[in-house]
């Protein structure tokens, strides 16, 4: 199976939001083998999309969730709220926190710990930055931000994680990460993982990649063993760009069913 997962960021409002859900469940239409899709629209516009992708097999995600069940946190949202909304997933750590809203290893622990223990599927992001990735240090960032997400986190057999590997260099920038960059990393995330929280969590971690996620470039990656899949920011509001990933995913599903 291969995971697509669309970040719509703070692109679209709520009808523009329902617009782009009809358009990008369109993209799924006739294929015999279709990915799992991960739908993450903005906080206003949840309670619409989940009416368009009711019974569609797609799956409703937030984009960030608070640590605490209730209190006085304005502005934020809690787990319990985005599960009120037929939210399952929640994307955690993405570099635009991190490097914009100042988010730290240990917000980002606080959420995934939360999220665990209420049974929703986090994703988390981990990256480097650009002068990491010229100084050969990107794997000693990555440990670090895994290591810190994961600190006292155990997971039940029912649990599901998805770790979204997107270098800060490379996103939004058109500059993706070589394929063979990638899936280093990518067997650098679940070893590490598998050493962090056990062996048998190997069943239960999909790791993918982000980071100009294009119509382009996702055959390239998508074709990848150790590619569970991608998650996609600017592509995914831009029906054409993501028809095209999902196509150039659907082709490696078929040709990996032969």
């Amino acid at each position: 199976m291969k995971t697509i997962i669309a970040n719509w960021k703070m692109n679209v409002g709520v009808r523009e939001s329902v617009a782009l859900a009809r358009g990008t469940l369109l993209t799924l239409r006739g294929r015999k083998h279709i990915p799992e899709l991960v739908i993450l629209p903005p906080f206003v516009a949840l309670s619409e999309v989940r009416k368009v992708v009711a019974r569609s097999g797609a799956i409703l995600g937030a984009q960030n969730v608070f640590w605490e069940d209730a209190g006085a946190y304005t502005g934020e949202i809690s787990a319990r709220m985005l599960q009120e909304v037929g939210v399952t997933h929640v994307l955690i750590g993405h570099s635009e926190r991190r490097q914009v809203l100042h988010e730290t290893d240990e917000m980002i622990n606080k959420k995934i710990l939360h999220v665990f223990e209420l049974g929703l599927k986090p994703i988390l992001c981990v990256g480097e930055t650009a002068q990491v990735h010229q100084a050969g240090k990107s794997k000693d960032v990555v440990a670090q931000q895994l290591k810190a997400a994961f600190s006292s986190a155990h997971l039940r057999p029912s649990d599901r994680l998805s770790i979204a590997y997107e270098p800060v260099w490379a996103i939004g920038t058109g500059q993706s990460a070589t394929v063979s960059e990638i899936v280093e990393m990518h067997v650098f995330i679940r070893s590490l993982t598998q050493e962090i929280l056990g062996e048998r969590v190997l069943s239960q971690i999909r790791v993918l990649y982000g980071g100009s996620v294009d119509g382009e470039n996702a055959y390239r990656f998508l074709r990848e063993k150790e590619v569970d899949g991608v998650l996609v920011g600017g592509a995914s509001v831009k029906i054409n760009q993501f028809k095209d990933i999902v196509q150039a995913a659907c082709e490696v599903l078929e040709a990996q069913s032969v």
